[in-house]
């Protein structure tokens, strides 16, 4: 989208024009006011507008009256100065470590990426860790379906296993011996009983994630020993569970599992389900690279893994007859990486979220999924041969400016010769209306255009980073991407603690911060909260926000009002992006919100509100 104003009276045509000048596009004929373009498909590009007597050449021919860049083009390599800078290694970061540097393992580098010899000398002022048993321990098992009834009372038991993957034996974390924890399914209304017992040698927790139930239960609360919690299923969806005491390390070694909630009656148009849980784990040789025992690493950009796991193991496999359409649950329980997922070859349309169906479904092909987020994909495999499910992204060398993609295959389904039985084709051809969710957001659209009742600024705060992090930082925040969709700086990243970095959720009118901020809100009075990411901090990231017991809508990102409203309880706020939601205040308590990549709640980025 193009707003002009001032061009003299005559005719004139937008072109999008790569650095290179290699490649130029024509975008259309544009004049005073707001014009809408086509959508550009290039990384870095330079936008012109000349003077023409006609709007459909291939180039430019008439006077340049208006030059503009992208934003994406500001990253350019580093001066000389800069690379001087970079490559001394400081005596004291070359001689002194408050701890042991030798206990730190380096962390795997991604392929291609270069690093400066002071960015290869860092390493985290903090003591490594990693879980270690002198006792014998059970090999972790694949996940059980737990399909539990009202009133029902199950066992969950946090304890140490052992768990190979890709060939290496790790010790690692798990729910009832299981990767991940135990499927729970249950009806919507229904309430259970869960008894937790804790075996590990630290405090944990468990968080019922997205579930809107009774304050005492949500789960922040540290367990040294056990604990009983009550749950109430008020919503139908898919939801989670996972700690809320140092969850970057505890989440990372396997303590997670998936609830799915269903709708009494409903009837699923798919040929079957599918409940995967998705994380990367960081791997050296020849064992996990370990957490920050007195405060996390990674604390900037949160932990980027190396492998990609799904239900807990690499390489998904799934079988499945030609024309099947399945229902994939997915949920991200990764620490930090968004995820772009996508059947390539087959097509997918996305039909409900967090907690509940979107009014109209969509066809799509991906769907991004931000830490703790869930999506609820119907996809439709109608060739005979394999579909990688894969994760396709832009990655961005912070050194030099460079735009390169990634895609990492996560899986593959291998679809059969041999027909379906029952043939859902016709059905899966025509996206689906939900009447009674379309009916349930009429009350709530009036709120689009309403002032906010409250903000919250996203920044970022710093104090004692290396030198070598802070100046090339700096040069790097000429430009941020909306989303870091890889670990691209992984040495300044890891080498970064939550001694280091305090991540700030901050009131700009009251100017408290973190859980100083204290809201009182009234129960069943919906709350516009807006979102601000900003702009101008240090190091400008998304945020995927998190609202504890509650569940809220999505009524515009950037100001573009959102026309397909569900229920969700996680919401992505790119790099400098401003997201409106409606807070549906219907659950008394003290309650939680917090930024969902791990490193950034445990490095302070989380705050209180009261529904009275």
């Amino acid at each position: 989208m193009v707003r002009l104003t001032g061009l003299p009276v005559g005719s004139y045509v937008a072109w999008a024009v790569s650095p290179q000048m290699d490649t130029v596009i024509n975008l259309g004929v544009v004049k005073n006011g707001t014009t809408t373009l086509p959508a550009i498909e290039l990384d870095k590009f330079i936008i012109l507008i000349s003077s023409e007597r006609r709007g459909r050449g291939r180039e430019p021919r008439g006077k340049i009256v208006l030059r503009g860049q992208s934003p994406s083009t500001r990253p350019m390599p580093p001066d000389v100065l800069e690379f001087s800078v970079g490559g001394m290694v400081p005596p004291d970061m070359a001689e002194h470590h408050e701890h042991d540097s030798a206990a730190w393992p380096m962390p795997p580098i991604p392929h291609g990426l270069t690093m400066l010899p002071s960015e290869m000398a860092l390493r985290p002022e903090v003591t490594p860790f990693l879980p270690v048993s002198d006792a014998p321990l059970p090999n972790a098992d694949s996940n059980e379906v737990l399909r539990a009834k009202d009133g029902d009372i199950i066992d969950l038991d946090a304890e140490l296993v052992r768990r190979t993957i890709d060939g290496q034996t790790f010790t690692m974390y798990s729910y009832n011996g299981q990767y991940p924890g135990p499927l729970i399914e249950v009806s919507r209304g229904s309430e259970i009983m869960v008894r937790f017992t804790n075996h590990l040698g630290d405090w944990t927790s468990i968080h019922w994630h997205g579930i809107r139930l009774e304050n005492a239960f949500d789960g922040v609360e540290g367990v040294s020993d056990a604990f009983t919690y009550k749950i109430r299923f008020p919503d139908a969806g898919i939801f989670w569970y996972h700690p809320h005491i140092r969850e970057d390390v505890q989440q990372g070694l396997g303590l997670y599992g998936n609830i799915l909630v269903r709708e009494p009656g409903a009837q699923i148009p798919a040929n079957r389900e599918q409940v995967l849980m998705l994380q990367d784990l960081l791997v050296g040789d020849p064992d996990l690279i370990p957490w920050g025992q007195e405060s996390p690493t990674h604390a900037l950009m949160g932990r980027f893994g190396n492998v990609f796991l799904v239900n807990g193991e690499p390489g998904y496999r799934l079988s499945v007859r030609r024309g099947e359409v399945v229902r994939f649950y997915l949920t991200n329980a990764s620490n930090a990486r968004t995820l772009n997922l996508s059947f390539p070859g087959a097509r997918m349309k996305v039909v409900a979220t967090d907690a509940g169906p979107f009014e109209h479904e969509a066809w799509v092909e991906s769907v991004v999924i931000a830490p703790a987020e869930r999506y609820v994909v119907h996809v439709r495999f109608d060739k005979p041969g394999t579909v990688a499910l894969v994760n396709k992204v832009i990655g961005l060398d912070h050194l030099f400016g460079r735009f390169y993609p990634e895609v990492d295959t996560l899986g593959v389904v291998t679809v059969g010769r041999e027909p379906v039985r029952h043939d859902l084709g016709a059905s899966f051809a025509v996206l689906g209306r939900d009447t009674a969710t379309t009916r349930a957001m009429r009350s709530y659209r009036r709120f689009v255009d309403k002032a906010p009742d409250r903000t919250l600024v996203l920044t970022l705060q710093t104090h004692g980073l290396p030198f070598v992090t802070e100046r090339l930082m700096q040069l790097d925040s000429i430009y941020f991407a909306p989303v870091e969709w890889a670990g691209t700086m992984p040495m300044m990243n890891w080498a970064s603690t939550g001694r280091q970095v305090r991540w700030v959720l901050k009131d700009p009118v009251t100017g408290r911060e973190n859980m100083d901020i204290d809201w009182q809100f009234h129960r069943g009075d919906p709350v516009k909260i807006r979102l601000v990411n900003e702009r101008r901090a240090f190091h400008g990231m998304q945020h995927p926000i998190h609202l504890h017991g509650q569940r809220f809508l999505v009524l515009a990102v950037n100001g573009v009002p959102n026309k397909d409203l569900a229920w969700k309880d996680t919401v992505l706020v790119p790099a400098g992006g401003v997201v409106d939601i409606l807070l549906d205040t219907a659950n008394a308590g003290d309650w939680m919100l917090h930024c969902h990549i791990a490193e950034h709640l445990s490095a302070g980025m989380m705050m209180h509100f009261t529904v009275n």
